[in-house]
């Protein structure tokens, strides 16, 4: 299987012949970001560093999306939404909120933790355990609320 910019590439290629504007920005943007971090990083980008800037764009457009509607700029947060989609197009499939608080469990589980105190050790095996299957704020939500019970 190709790398990850393999496919963003023939997906951009793709896009301009299609005539797929959101699609063929949406794509340049990222790969713009990946360029700025090769050369910041000094190395090219493994498809796992670049899972990583896909889900920072994705964390982006979630804040930029709350941030115009809280102005009322519903036009600007569907095109981001937009965007969004595709980026998320590119990433592996995030876990349900049920899967991520099963998962939870079983590390509250084996590490015998209780009560809000025990949070720091809990999200730390969680986030290594649920690395980019899971958003970070989805998994502290559900890791808080079952350490107060």
């Amino acid at each position: 299987m190709a790398n990850l910019k393999d496919k963003l590439l023939a997906d951009l290629q793709e896009a301009m012949r299609n005539h797929d504007t959101l699609r063929r920005d949406t794509i340049r943007m990222v790969r713009a970001a990946i360029a700025n971090a090769e050369i910041a990083w000094q190395h090219p980008a493994s498809d796992e560093e670049v899972e990583d800037l896909l889900r920072k764009e994705v964390k982006r457009h979630q804040e930029s999306i709350e941030l115009f509607r809280q102005g009322g700029r519903e036009d600007l947060a569907q095109k981001e939404e937009a965007e969004l989609r595709v980026i998320q197009s590119y990433l592996p499939t995030q876990l349900s909120e049920q899967e991520v608080r099963e998962a939870v469990q079983r590390i509250i589980a084996e590490l015998g933790a209780h009560g809000p105190s025990a949070l720091g050790a809990v999200m730390k095996r969680a986030m290594e355990a649920l690395r980019g299957k899971a958003d970070g704020r989805l998994i502290n939500q559900v890791a808080r609320d079952l350490l107060s019970k």
